[in-house]
């Protein structure tokens, strides 16, 4: 395998390893975080994560 080659592979397999990793967002604890924020009551909350999830395909 000459260099040019070699690149190749190890940048294809470095794309493939970043495409592996997904990302997680722990709803019910950014639900519990945001209702620590003051002003915002439950039926607000109810609203945020209904948009949250939704921009999520939740």
């Amino acid at each position: 395998m000459n260099r040019e080659k070699l690149t190749k592979f190890i940048l294809q397999y470095g794309d493939e390893l970043l495409g592996e990793q997904v990302k997680t967002i722990d709803l019910p604890a950014l639900e519990a975080e945001l209702s620590k924020i003051k002003g915002i009551g439950d039926k607000r909350l109810k609203e945020i994560m209904v948009v949250i999830e939704k921009f999520l395909d939740v």
